[in-house]
């Protein structure tokens, strides 16, 4: 994140979190360590460039973790920091309050939230 003057403290969550992909990517995370491509091929319509990008940033900003290991073909894995793991809560809230209104935004935008989507407890983990 760039600096900037922030004023209320819901500006500092938006400015760290608002990109299109990194709540997605912290929800795939939030089930384990990934490698790159496990977390692109769960993740519908995002290239590898942008999944890339919106990686380091997170990274930059202390949610999670890039582990590297001296192996040919290269090994990369990433996981949630403890920061990145506190943001559960968030995510289980913006969850739920889609989900109770999913059809209210349904007929006017198009969507269409697949039915079989529910959280799933693993632990002390909720998530996609």
């Amino acid at each position: 994140m760039q600096k900037q003057n922030i004023t209320y403290p819901v500006e500092l969550t938006l400015a760290l979190l608002s990109d299109k992909w990194k709540i997605l990517i912290l929800c795939k995370l939030q089930k384990g360590t990934k490698r790159f491509g496990e977390i692109n091929r769960s993740i519908n319509n995002i290239n590898q460039k942008m999944l890339a990008q919106q990686l380091r940033s997170l990274e930059r900003d202390g949610f999670i973790t890039r582990k590297v290991y001296a192996e040919v073909p290269p090994k990369v894995e990433y996981s949630l920091t403890p920061l990145g793991q506190s943001l559960e809560p968030v995510i289980k809230t913006m969850f739920d309050w889609s989900m109770e209104h999913k059809d209210f935004f349904k007929s006017r935008y198009n969507i269409n939230i697949d039915p079989s989507i529910k959280l799933h407890k693993y632990g002390k983990w909720t998530f996609l």
